[in-house]
């Protein structure tokens, strides 16, 4: 019979990891719901956009970087 690895038992989950909880005092959550509501082909439509935007950034640094 084959042993099962070691396993670490599970954190109580009332427990809060400080770490996490002090990266969650940083995100707004309403922006995250926000976006929830989107449709997966309205979400990817944005995703695409901000790409977009991104690459005309990073246009816009090379371009003043040369001058």
């Amino acid at each position: 019979m084959m042993e099962r690895p070691h396993v670490a038992a599970a954190p109580n989950a009332l427990e809060l990891d400080p770490v996490i909880e002090c990266y969650k005092r940083d995100v707004d959550r309403s922006l995250l719901r926000e976006n929830l509501r989107r449709s997966v082909d309205e979400r990817m439509a944005n995703l695409v956009e901000l790409q977009h935007f991104a690459a005309e950034l990073r246009r816009a640094g090379r371009v003043a970087r040369a001058r």
